[in-house]
């Protein structure tokens, strides 16, 4: 039987109290200067207690300078993880969830992936950050392009996650994102048949997005999956760029090219049963 690690025996009193404190005061992941704000410790002394009450499993160090309180009733707090959600919100803020975790929120995909896609306005330094055993995939925007995004609440945490015209947008952007362009078609199927489909939205997005790249492999998925929105299809025939794109450029192939939407068709689709 698995027997709760929290006891208040072997705790001195004010080290109880000092857990007690991060338990009533702080929501989700914290820093140290979180931590020795409450605690009314300088930051020499609040490390060192943090420190300590993580070795003994009182705390969980998430990552480097990032803690959380463990639940009082975990069984095992050794292997006790924080909501990767929320680890996300602390760990690259200002940032957004995206790509196929904001497509599995809404209910876009069948699938369900481990990893967390994340568009971030800081720095991407390395892809994917490994933190609690789980892979975060970054992609870097700059913060006046952090638009198109709904408040969803973790525990008692706020979260940022695009909505489903802005992850459309974003997958059509970077297939990457989408966990590549023969699921993002999945999701654009499922987007135009469903309760989120809203085309001045979309299509206000992709102007704002400003890679007009968005408008080819709009344009091209949504006709070669008989999706038929004339309005939205000629404003993406009127708005491409020139030269060549990738449909895919995370495969490298060379594939045919479509000269009516300057694409280089790298991965073939199966639609009807047949591929493209």
């Amino acid at each position: 039987m698995n027997i709760p690690y929290f006891s208040r025996r072997g705790i001195e009193a004010g080290t109880r109290e000092r857990l007690e404190i991060l338990h009533r005061d702080l929501t989700g992941p914290f820093e140290a200067a979180e931590a020795g704000r409450v605690w009314s410790l300088d930051s020499v002394r609040t490390q060192r207690l943090l420190a300590h009450l993580a070795a003994k499993g009182w705390l969980v160090r998430i990552k480097r300078g990032l803690y959380a309180t463990v639940p009082l009733g975990a069984a095992e707090p050794a292997d006790w993880r924080e909501d990767t959600w929320a680890v996300a919100v602390c760990s690259f803020t200002p940032c957004y969830i995206a790509g196929w975790s904001a497509c599995e929120h809404w209910g876009l995909t069948e699938q369900i992936f481990r990893d967390i896609a994340i568009v971030t306005a800081q720095a991407v330094r390395k892809s994917p950050v490994i933190i609690q055993d789980t892979a975060f995939h970054l992609k870097h925007r700059s913060e006046d392009r952090l638009f198109g995004t709904r408040i969803v609440w973790r525990d008692r945490i706020q979260v940022s996650i695009s909505d489903p015209s802005r992850t459309i947008v974003d997958i059509l952007d970077e297939p990457r994102l989408g966990a590549g362009i023969r699921h993002v078609a999945d999701v654009l199927e499922t987007y135009f048949a469903g309760e989120h489909r809203n085309d001045h939205l979309l299509l206000d997005y992709v102007e704002r997005n400003g890679n007009r790249t968005v408008y080819k492999r709009l344009g091209y998925l949504m006709e070669i999956l008989g999706i038929e929105i004339p309005d939205i299809v000629e404003r993406c025939r009127s708005s491409l760029s020139t030269g060549l794109t990738f449909l895919d450029p995370t495969v490298r192939r060379a594939g045919r090219i479509s000269k009516r939407w300057n694409l280089r068709v790298n991965v073939s689709l199966q639609v009807g049963g047949e591929p493209t």
